[in-house]
């Protein structure tokens, strides 16, 4: 028995108040396992690999290893000390841009996939509505952004552990740490890192309720983060600049302050929040409005 068809078997029943919580397991469950997003999961964990690989043929070669004041990618430099750090330069590699358009698609399609393969209306006649349906959907690929920065934080925590030393590390602020606690602020910068692509989420899920398509959906949104990131570099647009959903990103970096420098953080956060409010307001207003015809 199909989704689809479950569903409509549900609301021909007595609504359930569990009923919502059936629905976003069945989303949950749907979207990771997925082709599209097992590949882009695979991807994701990939890249440490490759990096850290990199780093070691680097290091044997006796070539320097990267470079930098300590912020963002710069961590390679650390790497060959203590393999944690290469949990923090693979989500510095990864957020500017192959995180977010892993967001990007999985919040393009989460509305417009469904109506483009027909399934939507019958999700509608189930009796959560159209708003707790959009909830299920922006809860479904804010659990993407967690699972998707877990994945990266996890690979490289692996490959770091195998291919280089652990222990203590030094901050930015240059005082040491143990390695535990170094592995909570790894813990807390992978939070960090997904909450900064709630921005993204929300934003693909408005352009998801703007059409049909999903492939349309997720090419808009992944050529909107594109187009962010590019005015993100421009220095004549500077004034625009720290509105822009991306700007603050690599203030995770300062997690690894000692101590803690928050400001960067509170205004990634805030920032983020502000994106979520907007577009998730826009996208319900379009949703409840929307003519579902297919």
């Amino acid at each position: 028995m199909s989704r689809a068809d479950v569903v409509l078997e549900g609301a021909l029943r007595r609504p359930n108040p569990l009923w919502a919580l059936g629905l976003l397991r069945s989303e949950l469950v749907t979207t990771v396992r997925r082709w599209r997003t097992l590949a882009l999961l695979g991807v994701l964990a990939a890249v440490p690999v490759l990096v850290g690989i990199a780093v070691k043929i680097e290091t044997r070669s006796g070539a320097p290893v990267g470079g930098g004041n300590g912020e963002g990618p710069a961590f390679i430099t650390q790497i060959t000390n203590n393999g944690l750090f290469l949990v923090f330069t693979a989500l510095a590699a990864t957020l500017p841009f192959f995180l977010p358009m892993a967001v990007g698609v999985v919040a393009g399609d989460a509305v417009a996939g469904e109506a483009g393969a027909g399934t939507l209306r019958y999700l509608l006649v189930a009796p959560a509505g159209r708003t707790r349906l959009l909830l299920t959907k922006y809860t479904t690929v804010m659990a993407f952004c967690v699972l998707a920065t877990l994945v990266v934080a996890v690979s490289a925590l692996a490959v770091g552990a195998l291919l280089f030393p652990l222990g203590e590390l030094t901050t930015i602020s240059g005082t040491r740490i143990s390695f535990t606690e170094g592995l909570g602020r790894a813990l807390l910068i992978a939070l960090v890192v997904a909450a900064s692509l709630v921005g993204v989420a929300a934003l693909g899920l408005f352009v998801s309720t703007l059409t049909n398509s999903g492939i349309a959906a997720m090419a808009t949104t992944v050529g909107l983060l594109i187009t962010v990131q590019i005015v993100d570099q421009i220095p004549q647009l500077h004034v625009v600049q720290p509105y822009l959903f991306s700007h603050y990103w690599l203030s995770f970096a300062d997690v690894m302050r000692d101590p803690v420098y928050w400001d960067d953080l509170v205004k990634n956060l805030g920032l983020q929040a502000l994106y979520a409010a907007v577009f998730g307001s826009a996208a319900w207003a379009r949703f409840t409005a929307k003519d579902i015809s297919v």
